[in-house]
């Protein structure tokens, strides 16, 4: 679980998944930037998962089709790694992004729109 943790007025404190959507987390007048996954050797955006699956079948890995059905799952034969991602591309964040680029080094970079 990761995001900000806001204070409310009553005291209470509240975990905030992404500040910027919900107008909190502002400091010093600035926000934060929507995040994009980046494909390095071809320097383009990842806008859907049918190119981001295109993109890690060639690099050898492979759809699972067990588990959560709210899910896209893709493993490596060769290894015990696992990509899990959320069926619904809107709710592709920098969380799923930053896992895909720690499993595949130099081929992902996530910048800030």
């Amino acid at each position: 679980m990761s995001g900000v943790w806001v204070f409310k007025n009553n005291g209470v404190m509240q975990l905030v998944e992404n500040p910027a959507e919900h107008g909190e987390g502002k400091r010093g007048g600035s926000t934060s930037r929507k995040k994009v996954l980046v494909h390095l050797p071809t320097n383009q955006v990842v806008s859907s998962y049918s190119f981001l699956e295109q993109i890690l079948r060639n690099l050898g890995w492979e759809r699972y089709y067990g588990g959560d059905c709210d899910l896209y799952q893709f493993h490596k034969r060769s290894s015990i790694d696992l990509i899990s991602l959320p069926k619904d591309f809107a709710k592709f964040n920098s969380i799923y992004m930053y896992d895909i680029v720690v499993k595949n080094p130099n081929i992902f970079h996530v910048r800030d729109m």
